[in-house]
């Protein structure tokens, strides 16, 4: 039996976050706002700033390292999940599942009342997760939002005031 588990990282696993987010974007380079040179570029010190400015989740498979999410506020009730990513040989183990409930979890712990990403349109499998998990294609009068020029469109998950942290 597979054991899969998630934990927080903290500024002092910037190496290992590091070796996750590079493995990420060399499988799926379109589909992060970075590129690898970039990334490959950052500092020690910018890792760790990075790490401390945000809530970063790695899951593993049987101890290895096999997916990253980030949360990042954006206001007082508002937070943006980013940099999701599972490795290819971990896909359909229900890692991508236990990501975005720890990253909703934190939000929800912290009284983020909105979560929201960005999906590329055309990558049903993401859509299918998030939406199992509450998210919804963002509105725009009164229809799904079609894509934006970078292919992208947004999702929101908004709690319930009943459901919310006071």
């Amino acid at each position: 039996m597979t054991a899969l588990t998630v934990r927080t990282l903290d500024p002092d696993d910037w190496r290992l976050c590091r070796a996750v987010r590079i493995a990420a974007l060399t499988d799926a380079p379109e589909a992060f706002g970075s590129t690898l040179s970039h990334e490959e570029s950052l500092s020690e010190e910018r890792w760790r700033l990075r790490l401390a400015g945000r809530s970063q989740f790695l899951a593993e498979q049987d101890g290895a390292p096999c997916g990253l999410v980030g949360v990042v506020p954006v206001g007082p009730r508002a937070a943006d999940l980013i940099s999701m990513w599972v490795r290819p040989a971990s896909r359909g183990t229900g890692a991508a599942d236990l990501l975005v409930r720890a990253a909703l979890g934190w939000a929800d712990e912290h009284g983020f009342a909105e979560v929201r990403l960005r999906v590329m349109e055309g990558n049903g499998a993401a859509e299918r997760l998030y939406a199992r998990h509450g998210f919804r294609r963002e509105a725009a009068s009164g229809s799904a939002e079609a894509p934006g020029a970078d292919g992208e469109f947004t999702m929101v998950r908004v709690r319930p005031a009943a459901d919310r942290v006071r």
